[in-house]
């Protein structure tokens, strides 16, 4: 192959990585062994404790779906403000009884500060800190989980339009390395903005935090990558607080998403 016809070669991978993240990596690890789970800890920060906390509206999807009765499913969600995983003290969390419940957690899942779409410095840390984490969560008898943040808004002082895509190789060859399911939050709200450009999934104060609907987007993409279930036509609707049009846009959205991320 000619050095032009490379360049061009390497230009068009390129341009198809920025157009669709999707396609960056491909998840090695795509289903679970655990079928409909009832014991979840969601580790990670503000991203995930915004509007009322992610594991409530799963849970909730949970018990919408009736897969499980809400005394069955014991879900926990450690965050702490603007931190990073390493900042966590995980074998605090995974001894039985600690968070007074008395059996291990069945799946960990582990989000990442904002900042791993831009620092080198972060995606080292996180490397290090998701290595040294999965084995401690294997030893307690559970799975390591990785949930992949979405980009921030295009009004965000830092916005670059190929954040996505960083995020989605990050998390996703991390997941790879060890052997970790990942949920693509940060695919499906790129792929929301991309079918719908005025939806709002961030805080219009700063473009980074989710807003109820981004929250609710990523709580149908979680119910779908770990409990193998469509979302479309579940019923929950936040008490009322999610319109039935946005409810069926985001279910759809999260169902598309997930099936083309891993392929089932």
């Amino acid at each position: 192959m000619s050095s032009k016809r490379t360049t061009l070669f390497a230009f068009f991978i390129c341009f198809l990585f920025i157009q669709n993240p999707a396609h960056c990596l491909e998840p090695l690890v795509k289903s679970l062994n655990i079928k409909n789970p009832t014991h979840l800890l969601f580790m990670g920060n503000s991203y995930l404790y915004y509007n009322d906390s992610i594991h409530n509206h799963v849970r909730r999807m949970v018990v919408a779906a009736r897969i499980h009765s809400k005394k069955d499913l014991k879900f926990k969600s450690i965050t702490i403000s603007g931190g990073a995983l390493r900042d966590h003290h995980l074998d605090a969390y995974l001894k039985p009884g600690k968070l007074r419940i008395d059996r291990p957690f069945q799946f960990v899942i582990l989000q990442e500060g904002s900042a791993l779409g831009w620092s080198k410095k972060r995606h080292l840390l996180f490397n290090k800190t998701v290595k040294y984490f999965s084995q401690k969560i294997i030893e307690a008898g559970a799975i390591p989980i990785l949930y992949m943040t979405p980009a921030y808004a295009k009004f965000h002082g830092r916005f670059d339009a190929a954040m996505t895509a960083v995020l989605a190789r990050r998390y996703v060859e991390t997941g790879n390395a060890i052997k970790a399911l990942v949920i693509p939050v940060g695919l499906a709200f790129d792929e929301a903005y991309a079918r719908k450009p005025d939806v709002k999934l961030h805080k219009d104060f700063d473009g980074s935090h989710p807003s109820l609907l981004g929250t609710y987007l990523a709580a149908c993409v979680v119910f779908t990558s770990l409990y193998e279930t469509s979302p479309v036509g579940n019923n929950y609707d936040y008490f009322g607080r999610v319109k039935e049009t946005d409810a069926k846009f985001l279910q759809k959205v999260a169902f598309d998403t997930v099936k083309r991320f891993y392929g089932r």
